[in-house]
């Protein structure tokens, strides 16, 4: 009687269905600690399209939306368990990447937003054919070559934190004193609260944060609600509203991101189930969760929702507690999909002053650019390897910074390579990884 009571109850079984006074809780915990993460891309993607408020509101929509469903099939895998399944059965959470922002900002100004999704599209085939053969391509993609990645990814959106700290670029009043001061009171409460607190008022630092700047906000005349009076109270996503165009630089540019990416998810995958259930995750679930990633993308270019990925805090909640019931982080994609549909939650979110965003973000993404850091030191830095990460980034970032070193080039090559400094980057350590030859070659050198 005891074990069957535990079986129906338990949290810490996949197959659990605990009661509903237990998996709420744990559910919102997740919601609050991605939420934010999940809608930021959207804002900042609209706002280098130039989108007006009600088509901002259906790109937020989309986002969580997108999100809800992209968990839900990895929580419950389409197909049979001993052949070929859509998704892995592990308990994560997907949610809006920040790696695609840079490059999907470049898109949307040259471009516009429906280069995004046609780009989506083929970086989601992309993905499902790594994921059919990720045993080959993984080894291409070690730890030092991902955490080169994902430190340009960081480093590239520092840029965007400041600028939305200053105001926003577009803003009459970009750089004004008011936006600075709004914006460090912010990254002041989420620091504090980072770093003095612990449980749930750690956990949703980054939310309180903005919920303590948009009150300051308030108070200096920043906040306009009359997009929430407007919008409606419930909404489907359109189905291709954006529409989707394919463009032959942005189709590359984020194709090689999905590319990383796929890759990538392997690393949050196996944290999951070796902090919360002491196995390494089978091939058959790394395999359904790319395939299923792939999947997704595809579907929510269609849906409008931007490019989605495993997400790592609600992974470190996942094997801090080890809870792992299905049911609970079903339940957490549930609050997502109703979130998505409710556009007076969106529209209540483009309010929010782009100088708490920016306040915000700028830790965020500062622990995107020390994940990659952590990454790269997790292998010895002996000179070999100092050099594959240096120099990736090296060029990665000096390119870019200096984009009118491509000028004489096709516009195409700069769409590629001088928007963004992750695809550069990701190209160079692969390369260099490859060719350089091994740390005994360099010894003598490594003395000097």
């Amino acid at each position: 009687m005891e074990d069957r009571k535990r079986k129906k109850g338990s949290l810490f079984e996949l197959e659990g269905i605990p009661g509903m006074y237990e998996a709420l809780p744990l559910a919102l915990q997740h919601v609050v600690a991605m939420i934010v993460g999940c809608v930021t891309p959207a804002i900042i993607v609209a706002g280098a399209g130039q989108l007006d408020n009600p088509n901002r509101v259906m790109l937020i929509q989309a986002a969580l939306v997108v999100s809800a469903l992209s968990t839900f099939l990895q929580l419950f895998p389409i197909g049979k368990r001993d052949g070929l399944r859509l998704g892995s059965g592990l308990p994560v959470i997907m949610g809006v990447s920040f790696a695609y922002v840079a490059s999907m900002q470049a898109i949307a100004a040259d471009f516009g937003i429906a280069a995004i999704f046609g780009a989506q599209i083929v970086g989601g085939i992309i993905a499902v054919v790594i994921g059919f053969f990720i045993d080959r391509i993984r080894r291409l993609f070690p730890p030092l070559v991902t955490g080169t990645v994902v430190f340009t990814i960081g480093l590239s959106l520092y840029p965007t934190a400041i600028n939305y700290m200053a105001g926003g670029t577009a803003s009459p009043d970009y750089g004004h004193w008011k936006n600075w001061l709004v914006a460090f009171l912010t990254l002041s409460i989420v620091t504090f609260l980072n770093h003095f607190t612990k449980g749930f008022l750690k956990l949703a630092s980054i939310l309180i944060g903005m919920i303590g700047g948009y009150v300051i906000g308030c108070f200096f005349g920043m906040v306009d609600l009359g997009p929430v009076s407007q919008a409606s109270l419930f909404q489907m996503p359109n189905l291709m509203h954006f529409g989707v165009e394919f463009e032959a630089s942005s189709c590359v540019a984020i194709g090689l991101l999905f590319a990383i990416n796929a890759i990538q998810a392997i690393g949050d995958f196996t944290a999951t189930t070796t902090g919360s259930m002491d196995r390494e995750p089978t091939d058959k679930e790394l395999k359904g969760a790319i395939v299923g990633y792939g999947c997704t993308n595809v579907l929510g270019a269609l849906l409008g929702g931007l490019p989605t990925a495993s997400y790592s805090q609600n992974v470190g909640i996942v094997t801090t507690t080890k809870v792992i019931n299905r049911v609970v982080l079903g339940m957490a994609a549930g609050i997502l999909l109703m979130a998505g549909l409710v556009p007076k939650f969106s529209a209540l979110l483009t309010t929010i002053p782009q100088c708490v965003l920016g306040g915000a973000t700028i830790s965020v993404f500062a622990s995107i650019a020390m994940t990659g850091m952590k990454l790269i030191t997790s292998q010895e830095m002996h000179f070999r390897n100092m050099s594959v990460v240096g120099l990736a980034v090296a060029i990665g970032v000096g390119v870019t910074q200096a984009s009118a070193s491509l000028a004489q080039f096709p516009a195409w090559v700069t769409t590629i390579f001088g928007k963004s400094p992750v695809v550069i980057a990701t190209i160079a350590a692969v390369f260099l990884n490859l060719v350089l030859p091994g740390q005994k070659d360099y010894g003598n050198r490594e003395k000097c």
